[in-house]
């Protein structure tokens, strides 16, 4: 885990703690998160996920402004309560007021979609070619069935893959 990422963490609270003037606990973190999240906070478990792979490409700004948005939203459940928005006025005078930042909703990094496999799946229609993700191609395995609206005959695997 990161020593910066984990040192941020701490001096956010400790701007929160100075400013609300009460101490609030630590959260878990955690850099098991993938995808086009940069980071994501768990209110109630008072836990922290970030991207290891968005944090490593854009380490100042996410050091910044990630850290900062993610803390703001534990903050802000301590603070206010449950009943919040997730980005409403109490997150954003966190934001500003806290850590004087934008109260920026999400970021602008670069997350170039990965590769993913289709399972091409066929019905009796001339042109009845289905791309199955690999989720619904393993629901198929487990015996799940799906249909073709038009022929309503039911989508069979045809051995062929191909990756987008």
């Amino acid at each position: 885990m990161p020593e910066l990422l984990h040192a941020r963490v701490e001096a956010c609270y400790r701007l929160a703690e100075d400013f609300f003037k009460r101490p609030f606990p630590r959260p878990e973190v955690s850099f098991r998160l993938r995808g086009q999240k940069a980071g994501v906070a768990h209110l109630h478990e008072n836990l922290l996920r970030f991207n290891p792979k968005l944090y490593e490409e854009n380490r100042e700004h996410f050091l910044q402004q990630t850290v900062a948005h993610e803390v703001a939203h534990l903050v802000a459940h301590q603070v206010f309560g449950p009943r919040i928005q997730p980005h409403g006025e109490e997150w954003q005078l966190i934001m500003r007021g806290v850590y004087e930042l934008p109260p920026d909703r999400c970021h602008s990094y670069d997350v170039g979609r990965r590769k993913v496999t289709r399972y091409l799946y066929l019905c009796q229609c001339p042109d009845g070619e289905f791309p199955f993700s690999t989720q619904r191609h393993n629901l198929v395995r487990k015996g799940r069935r799906y249909f073709c609206r038009r022929c309503r005959a039911t989508l069979v695997f045809s051995g062929e893959q191909r990756v987008e």
